[in-house]
């Protein structure tokens, strides 16, 4: 077990999480805070949340923020599940600002990419070569891919059409509890997500993460698809130990 530490905040559309991570084990270093996301989610409210989420360990170092956005030089591009006012918003200078940081100590990443990030160095798939896709099912589906282990950043493949609407307007783990539907009834709705996603890509493995993935093998085994799915090993943790783990480099 590593002991040295990075500190990751993972944003979504309905919670807020950080802690210490243990960047050399890929493991949360302290029992994680969670907070609800604010409603509406704007980019000053959020970031009042990761402040008090930082403040609550007393961190000091570089942190590591993950936001379901495109991110390109620290700046939000698109806002999928929070407020729209994060678009075209450079989150890595208002960050740095509201935890009192400088610029530099703030590192911003897709939530799915650090989510992958996590899995490829510490879980599902470590060692992994080829083509390796990483799904997070959540309050919307995140995606993240890896060629060889080296990450495609920014891929949107939760935004795909399916049966004529967005493919987390259908599959999304908030669509199985808004419609209170069993992992029977939902598990063919990922599967006709999945095998679309097929039509334009030839994975060798998908990894299945969010926090649906706690209980994998009650939907796993019923999907219907061309390619591997495994379960997220880190499962809901993986954005905060991937942003942590982010931070730890730059550092």
């Amino acid at each position: 077990m590593g002991t040295a530490r990075g500190f990751g905040v993972d944003i979504g559309g309905s919670g807020i999480k950080g802690c210490p991570v243990d960047v050399e084990g890929g493991v949360l270093a302290e029992e994680r805070l969670r907070i609800s996301t604010p409603q509406p989610s704007t980019p000053d409210a959020v970031a009042d949340t990761v402040a008090e989420i930082v403040a609550k360990f007393g961190w000091e170092g570089p942190v590591g923020i993950t936001l379901p956005c495109v991110i390109k030089n620290g700046t939000a591009l698109t806002a999928a599940n929070v407020d729209e006012d994060w678009i075209d918003t450079d989150a890595q200078e208002l960050f740095a600002k509201r935890l009192g940081r400088v610029r530099e100590e703030i590192v911003m990443v897709n939530d799915a990419d650090a989510a992958g990030l996590a899995e490829m160095r510490f879980g599902a798939g470590a060692e992994r070569q080829g083509l390796v896709v990483v799904l997070t099912f959540g309050t919307g589906i995140g995606s993240s891919t890896f060629l060889n282990g080296q990450l495609v950043p920014n891929t949107e493949f939760g935004h795909i059409e399916v049966d004529g609407r967005d493919a987390e307007e259908e599959a999304a783990a908030s669509v199985k509890d808004n419609l209170e539907l069993t992992y029977e009834e939902w598990a063919p709705r990922v599967s006709r997500y999945v095998r679309t996603l097929e039509r334009f890509l030839w994975p060798d493995l998908i990894i299945a993460g969010g926090g649906v993935s706690k209980k994998a093998h009650k939907w796993l085994p019923l999907l219907q698809t061309r390619t591997p799915i495994v379960p997220a090993k880190l499962k809901n943790d993986a954005g905060i130990v991937g942003a942590a783990s982010a931070a730890a480099q730059h550092a």
